[in-house]
This record gives C-alpha cells, sequence and structure tokens, in this order.
C-alpha cells in the first residue's frame, strides 16, 4: 500500500456513483466515470464525478472519450477548482479492460487514481477501494502495469453532513419517502441529545474500568486523554453566559427569518389582488 498517500472521498461522489449505477443501461454490468478534486502534498480529495458512457464486452472496451471531454469542460465553467484526478468503476475487481481506461486518463492526468466501488453492499457495507498504477517489467521488452491500493477515507463539508444526516433518517421510517430537514432549534437539541448520550457512554466505560468489570485498553484511554486537555477551563457561570448569548442570537435570526417569510408571503398575496 502507498502509505504516504491518503485518498479522501466527499459523500457527493458516493451519491453520484450509486445513481449512475441504479440508472445504468440494461445489459451493463458496471458503470465507469471521472473523478475531479485536487490534489494537495500527499493527500488526494474527491469532491465531484461524473459517469461516462462506455460499452464492454469480453474481448474488447470502448469509452466515449468525447462525451467525457465535453462533461469535464462544463464542469470547469461551474468550478475551475476541480480537476480531473482519476476514474471510478462499480465493482470489486480490477480488470484486464481496466488497464486500458486507466492509459487514457493517465494521458488526461499525471498518477491517475482508479477506485472502485462495491455497488452492490455486498456483506451490508460499501466497500471502497482506490489505486495506483505503476509500470512493471523489464525495459523493452514485456511489460505491465501493477495497482497499488491507496488508503481511502472519509470526508464532508458540514452542508454535506447535514444532508447525510437528513438521508439517514429514512433507514428508520422505509416507507416515509420524504424527510424533512430540521430547524435550527431541533438541530440544537438533536446535537445535545447526541453529546449527552455520548458524555453517558463515555462515563459508563470510565466507571466499569475503575470498578474491574472490564480491562482497560490504553489506546481509548490515549483518547480520552487527549479529549479532556483539548477541553478548555472556563468557569461555569461564564459558560452559561456565554451559552445564553449565543441562544439569544440564534433566537433573534430565527425571528427575522420568519418574519421575513411572512412579509413576503404577504407582499405577494396583496400584489395578486
Amino acid at each position: 500500500m502507498a502509505s504516504n498517500l491518503v485518498c479522501k472521498v466527499h459523500p457527493v461522489v458516493l451519491f453520484s456513483i450509486i445513481d449512475a449505477y441504479e440508472r445504468r443501461n440494461e445489459g451493463a454490468k458496471r458503470v465507469i466515470g471521472t473523478l475531479l478534486g485536487s490534489v494537495e502534498k500527499n493527500i488526494i480529495e474527491i469532491t465531484n464525478c461524473f459517469a461516462v458512457p462506455h460499452n464492454e464486452s469480453d474481448d474488447e472496451v470502448a469509452v466515449d472519450i468525447e462525451y467525457a471531454r465535453n462533461m469535464y469542460e462544463l464542469h470547469k465553467k461551474v468550478n475551475n477548482n476541480e480537476n480531473i484526478i482519476g476514474w471510478f468503476s462499480t465493482g470489486l475487481e480490477v480488470s484486464v479492460h481496466s488497464v486500458l481506461i486507466h492509459d487514457y486518463y493517465s494521458r488526461e492526468t499525471k498518477n491517475p487514481i482508479h477506485m472502485t466501488v462495491d455497488a452492490h453492499v455486498k456483506g451490508g457495507k460499501m466497500s471502497i477501494k482506490a489505486y495506483l498504477s505503476t509500470m512493471i517489467g523489464v525495459p523493452g521488452k514485456t511489460t505491465g502495469t501493477m495497482f497499488t491500493p491507496v488508503q481511502v477515507e472519509h470526508i464532508s463539508y458540514a452542508p454535506e453532513q447535514v444532508g447525510v444526516e437528513t438521508l439517514m433518517k429514512g433507514k428508520y421510517n422505509p416507507l416515509e419517502r420524504v424527510v424533512q430537514p430540521q430547524s435550527d432549534l431541533q438541530q440544537v437539541e438533536t446535537s445535545s441529545e447526541w453529546i449527552r448520550g455520548m458524555l453517558a457512554q463515555v462515563t459508563q466505560y470510565v466507571d466499569d474500568v475503575l470498578a474491574g468489570k472490564i480491562q482497560s485498553d490504553n489506546q481509548t484511554g490515549r483518547y480520552l486523554l487527549d479529549l479532556v486537555t483539548s477541553v478548555p477551563h472556563i468557569e461555569a457561570e461564564k459558560f452559561e453566559e456565554m451559552l445564553n448569548s449565543n441562544m439569544k442570537d440564534l433566537l433573534m435570526v430565527v425571528y427575522l427569518a420568519n418574519l421575513t417569510k411572512t412579509q413576503l408571503a404577504l407582499t405577494e398575496k396583496l400584489s395578486t389582488l
């Protein structure tokens, strides 16, 4: 594994790949596409992607290169910071045809990433792997391509995290197809309940270790030490004052937003009279 390289994938990329797989042509075994993002030192951040039409059989593979280039030009007009960094395919295997497709992307960018996504979700978990290609063989004679695994991590912006948490609520009620986003106050309440539950779990763990009910874990102890030392030391009165002040600001913003919404609704009604 290329230990000095990390590939960070955003949720919108995975959603786009699954959507493309669900909309694939009848008889197609897999879907391929272009990965967009940025590269900084040893970190590859994948922020977007789009599917590319292709035909694949046991003997040959054909990729619509013109479509891929046109789509990339359109994406560049929307976000100039996103560049081609590799390509993706659904499935778990790196086939012989993958080498041919990877050769095309090697001409589009330097050291492209090849990411495989298990769209079948075997075992109840989506397997995501990334590879870098390396030429092997004797120069001037037989050569080949070896795909080296790269570490994959998940990362998300704050708006993406809110969207993912909203979508996850649908799994608790599969019959409810529409999930409404929470208001600001509801998000504060949900976050507070989550933090309270996590603190209770950590406290229970520490009590059980001190009572000798479970064996202590050194790594968990280091995590807890880092957590405790990272909390700023603030007096209870000052913390309560700061919290109440922020809460008042939040309530004021919510009040002004609702007032503006009501004003716009009244203006729209009066203009139709």
